[in-house]
């Protein structure tokens, strides 16, 4: 018995059928769904077992999933379930290797903390040690607690030196007979020290050190210390 066409439900002979698709078609009924373009075994396309050309093949689009409660519910329990296998693993872990821990604003807080707390006991120690007699910094025995010197602490913040406080010189013994001519004009800045005027002679001059003399300004009759670089020798 002869199949039914698939399109115009009718009796298909074998000179003109077409088998595609699971069904049978007449030659001329196998033809777009949409357009009727006559269609061959080579130029179709299938979709639901209905035929269709290339250009009116229907496109697979994909759609958006609305946030649903039913859906918001099921990504929360995937949520919790992701925390609970995270926990799992870590109490696993734990205590096996060690872990990089990031320098987080609370660690870094943490750091400078025990940084200044390290800092004060190291003052602590070493006025100690400084009342007691000025002991060394080094511990004299193996077990004593092992103290780090100022160089080798990176907390220890060294203080200035003072800067050297000249002292009044005593007065030199009588005349040797060197006379130096004032090339600047210099105001006395301690009581030691004499006042002179471009071009005074400066005489009875004894060096000090290589930035000080002591001499009198023959003008004045004043006599006392007085920088080296403000006068050259006649």
């Amino acid at each position: 018995m002869n199949p039914l066409c698939g399109r115009c439900n009718q009796v298909v002979y074998p000179t003109e059928k077409v088998n595609c698709l699971d069904k049978y078609w007449h030659k001329g009924c196998f033809s777009c769904e949409v357009c009727k373009m006559t269609l061959n075994m080579k130029n179709y396309k299938g979709f639901e077992k209905r035929p269709y050309c290339n250009a009116h093949y229907p496109k697979t689009n994909f759609t958006c999933v609305a946030d649903t409660p039913e859906n918001l519910r099921l990504k929360q329990q995937s949520k919790m379930q992701s925390q609970v296998h995270y926990r799992e693993d870590f109490e696993k872990n734990k205590g096996k290797g060690f872990s990089v821990v990031a320098d987080t604003p609370e660690l870094q807080r943490i750091k400078k903390t025990q940084d200044q707390i390290s800092n004060i006991k190291y003052h602590e120690e070493f006025e100690k040690r400084k009342v007691g007699g000025d002991a060394p910094l080094t511990p004299s025995s193996p077990n004593q607690g092992a103290y780090q010197s100022p160089a080798a602490s990176q907390n220890f913040h060294f203080e200035p030196a003072p800067e050297p406080v000249r002292q009044a010189a005593a007065a030199p013994p009588p005349s040797s007979g060197k006379r130096y001519r004032a090339v600047y004009d210099y105001v006395a800045a301690d009581d030691d020290e004499v006042s002179f005027m471009d071009g005074d002679v400066i005489v009875d001059v004894q060096q000090i050190d290589e930035g000080w003399m002591y001499g009198r300004v023959e003008r004045t009759g004043q006599q006392g210390m007085l920088p080296a670089n403000y006068v050259e020798a006649i």
